[in-house]
């Protein structure tokens, strides 16, 4: 099945997010005419403390399983239909399974659909009355009926705060182009940030040998740039940290506490200067020379 760069990037991305917390499965083939989930997650009884990192995705995700379909574009009509026949096959396959088990699923626990769309106009959810529910839910957020368990996420309806960030990573224009600025300001120790770089920067190194790339896919491969830079910088300080540390074994058997510290330093400098200074001067002067920074 082909996939679109904005499809593949959007599903990797969503994946990496909620792995930890469940059970993720992509392009997940459900029955009747032949269709596929773009993302389905199932949460394990542990995760509900911990995925509150990932904000509105994470109150999302440990609700049910859900089932997360991104649009590069405000999807049609047909195809938010499209997307509410994966949700209902989904449904009667575990309703099929609980009777064959004998149980009951209460409807709470029954999936629930997550449109990811950039935008929604208001003849789209008009027609299929999705509206705001504020006294749970923030500005962005629309419901359908709730017999039908489905909403409607419109990404630049969204605030702009830390809880909708990942998110807004998925959206459009400026929308995107602000999230991945407010990503790359994390603090470069936040785990979430240093996993979604590095899956930004593989993404980017494969999509960009491809050659028949549309507007919208340059436009997502130019909003991702400044994240794509940032992963390749810190790609980039993490092999000299290495070559650091392995010329400092080297010389000394190991990398204690002590010479971690002469790392940090050692990094300032250029690989023209640090190689000499590794490999020729004793541990007293390293560490005389550098503690002084200190």
């Amino acid at each position: 099945m082909t996939q679109q760069p904005h499809d593949k990037f959007a599903k990797q991305f969503l994946e990496e997010l909620l792995s930890p917390f469940g059970e993720v499965k992509t392009n997940r083939e459900v029955t009747d005419e032949t269709r596929f989930v773009d993302v389905l997650f199932s949460p394990t009884p542990t995760s509900a403390v911990d995925v509150e990192t990932l904000g509105l995705l994470g109150r999302i995700a440990v609700l049910n399983t859900t089932l997360l379909e991104p649009f590069r574009n405000q999807p049609s009509r047909t195809e938010v239909r499209s997307c509410l026949q994966k949700l209902f096959t989904v449904i009667a396959d575990a309703q099929r399974l609980a009777n064959r088990e004998h149980t009951t699923i209460a409807e709470n626990d029954l999936a629930r659909l997550w449109i990811l769309a950039p935008s929604a106009s208001i003849a789209l959810l008009k027609a299929f009355e999705a509206k705001l529910d504020l006294d749970n839910w923030m500005s962005g957020v629309y419901f359908l009926p709730e017999g039908v368990r489905a909403a409607i996420v419109a990404i630049n309806k969204l605030p702009r705060t830390p809880d909708t960030l990942w998110f807004r990573l998925l959206g459009r224009g400026k929308v995107q182009i602000q999230a991945v600025s407010e990503l790359v300001a994390l603090p470069p120790e936040n785990l979430v940030r240093r996993n979604v770089l590095e899956m930004v920067y593989r993404w980017r190194i494969s999509v960009m040998t491809q050659t028949d790339l549309t507007e919208d896919d340059q436009e997502l491969i130019m909003n991702l740039t400044e994240a794509y830079q940032e992963a390749r910088a810190q790609a980039v300080q993490e092999g000299q940290r290495q070559v650091v540390e392995n010329l400092l074994r080297f010389r000394f058997g190991s990398v204690d506490e002590e010479l971690s510290r002469v790392v940090d330093n050692l990094l300032q400098l250029t690989p023209e200067e640090f190689t000499p200074l590794c490999l020729e001067l004793s541990r007293e002067d390293l560490l005389a020379r550098f503690n002084s920074h200190q």
